[in-house]
């Protein structure tokens, strides 16, 4: 899923609405959390919200759009309750809820569509407003992109996947005359109160975050390296990076678990190292934790994030995992008493705060890449540097939101180089890529352009059945395989595989096509073809390497089942593949076009 900013967002041109709901009078008083009353409590303000967007593919009635989102409301407390100012800070109410209408916000000449929910959001999501969350639909000839957006206070990443999923199914049932479900689910404020409950933090934990943020000079860690003027918050600058794509993210990891380790737990190795190649100092850094301890809160809308500390001394992956370990243990205890001596969290310029979410773990799932759908971050001003990583199917992406001064740029953009390039040069030298037969080491690479020479050859040298047979023979035009080769490289469902030896010869190929199915309850299919390995590596299992290399492939992107198609007239095939667990299921056939 994309990660990006406001100021980024991609939007198409269009008619924008936005739906008012009617809230009547408060209700009974409602606890409210630590990092609530922190957040609420700096007062009503523009871009205190956080947002997701996705596009439909079909137009969608607004009446029919507007009691899907009454449902959602409907099932999650924490979008029927409200903020007011206190004598003591922030009190939260809940309140009732209603029907409401539509409100077209106009686009000004010149203004981009971005601009004009930008605007929206900010007036309509800031903590004290009465509801402070809001569904937009910006209707275009294409279909309808909704933005549903939030003031923090009532929303976490997990929770905005939870609110697309449940209005997206409020709609397919609204859209086919049905009601929708809006079964029960454990409301934000249950938890707050839960958490009131839970014992004090020992001795040994306040200890050690008094000796961490003594380390950092009794505040939380700051970023570590020279950010300029920040005495007073800047304007932003966002960085928005596709870190590792998803070849290289399932090296990163296959690497990780090579190592015994998280994936994360090497994205911290490397963050761990350029700290300290730049800036000769630990790793230090203000770390979010969730506190969705069970399942019970899975599918519920709420602020399920706590803060802690991370300190990471050694990049060494299992020093890291301890540290990750530490980080995790010192945020399960509640910060208010743990936080006291300091008066509250000693915040101060510069705060550096990392951020992870691995979306393929997430007991909530949405199609993110038919949707479209896109995180989106307020624009604001801001004296810190704040770090958001996000793991999915397509790869690893990052945010970064920092001072824009000119040292910041510097600093932050220079430590941002640094760890790409670190994590990339790791990800292609993982184990994730590489075939180790006794002592000779080979590399399974994605087949670059300039190769298709070189695998069009090995596709040659076994053409002979094929020719004479009506067929063209495999080397016949480089250019017609430089044609398929664009072809196969737009396709994200195609791995051309070029497998180097340790003088970087190409010595093998294959194609990999990751085929979804709707046939055997939807199964995913991994077909593998085109396999030849160069004549003086046959017989060194070479072929069978990349065979389960292949099924690892495969694994990952969610097939089941590997198919593998060879030419009937090629010599040993079936004896080949029966000896790496194939069975002869299925005939097929083949007719000229």
């Amino acid at each position: 899923m994309r990660l990006t900013n406001v100021a980024q967002l991609r939007l198409p041109f269009g008619r924008l609405w936005g739906y008012d709901l009617a809230v009547g009078d408060t209700g009974a008083e409602l606890p409210v959390s630590f990092d609530q009353r922190r957040h609420v409590g700096s007062g009503d303000r523009p871009g205190s919200w956080m947002a997701l967007s996705f596009r439909l593919t079909e137009p969608v009635d607004r009446e029919d759009l507007a009691a899907a989102w009454l449902a959602v409301v409907a099932r999650h407390g924490t979008l029927r309750s409200v903020f007011s100012p206190g004598a003591d800070g922030p009190v939260l109410h809940q309140v009732e809820v209603g029907p409401g209408g539509w409100v077209e916000h106009a686009i000004a000449p010149g203004q981009a569509p971005n601009d004009a929910v930008r605007e929206v959001l900010d007036e309509a999501c800031s903590p004290y407003r009465r509801p402070s969350h809001r569904l937009c639909v910006l209707e275009t000839a294409t279909g309808p992109t909704v933005v549903v957006a939030a003031d923090h206070a009532h929303t976490d990443l997990w929770s905005m996947l939870v609110v697309a999923r449940d209005l997206l199914g409020a709609l397919g049932a609204v859209g086919t005359g049905r009601a929708p479900a809006v079964g029960a689910v454990p409301a934000f404020a249950e938890h707050t109160a839960s958490l009131r409950e839970r014992p004090a933090a020992p001795p040994e934990v306040r200890a050690r975050w008094a000796e961490i943020l003594g380390a950092c000079g009794d505040v939380m860690p700051r970023f570590p390296m020279p950010l300029g003027d920040v005495t007073t918050p800047q304007r932003e600058r966002v960085e928005v990076r596709d870190v590792l794509d998803v070849d290289d993210s399932a090296a990163f990891s296959a690497q990780a678990r090579d190592d015994g380790v998280s994936t994360l737990t090497l994205v911290v190795s490397a963050m761990t190292a350029v700290t300290q190649d730049l800036a000769q100092t630990p790793l230090r850094a203000v770390f979010p934790v969730h506190s969705r301890y069970d399942a019970t809160w899975h599918d519920s809308v709420g602020w399920f994030i706590t803060n802690s500390v991370l300190e990471s001394t050694d990049p060494a992956p299992r020093a890291c995992a301890a540290a990750l370990k530490e980080a995790i243990g010192l945020g399960s205890w509640a910060l208010e008493d743990l936080l006291a001596p300091w008066g509250g969290m000693p915040e101060a310029p510069g705060m550096f705060a990392i951020s992870w979410l691995d979306l393929r773990r997430l007991p909530v799932r949405i199609d993110a890449t038919g949707l479209e759908a896109q995180y989106v971050g307020a624009a604001i001003h801001t004296d810190g540097v704040m770090l958001w990583f996000v793991l999915d199917e397509s790869g690893l992406h990052l945010r970064c939101r920092y001072p824009d001064t000119v040292q910041a740029r510097e600093s932050v953009g220079g430590w941002l180089d640094a760890l790409v390039a670190r994590l990339r040069k790791a990800a292609r030298a993982s184990v994730g890529g590489r075939l180790v037969l006794g002592d000779r080491v080979f590399r399974v690479l994605r087949a670059a352009r300039a190769d298709v020479a070189a695998l069009a050859a090995l596709l040659a040298d076994e053409d002979a059945g094929s020719v004479g047979q009506g067929r063209p023979a495999e080397g016949a035009d480089l250019a017609h395989h430089e044609a398929a080769y664009d072809a196969i490289s737009r396709d994200p469902a195609q791995y051309l595989a070029a497998v180097r030896d340790e003088a970087d010869r190409i010595v093998g190929t294959m194609q990999l096509t990751v085929i979804p199915g709707l046939s055997r309850g939807g199964t995913t299919r991994l077909h593998v073809e085109g396999v030849r390995v160069a004549p003086e590596e046959r017989g060194t299992g070479l072929a069978a390497a990349m065979l389960e290399w292949a099924h690892t492939h495969g694994r990952v992107r969610g097939a089941s089942v590997a198919q593998a198609s060879t030419d009937s007239a090629r010599d040993r095939p079936d004896a080949f593949y029966r000896r790496l667990g194939y069975e002869s299921t299925h005939l097929g056939f083949e007719r000229r076009l």
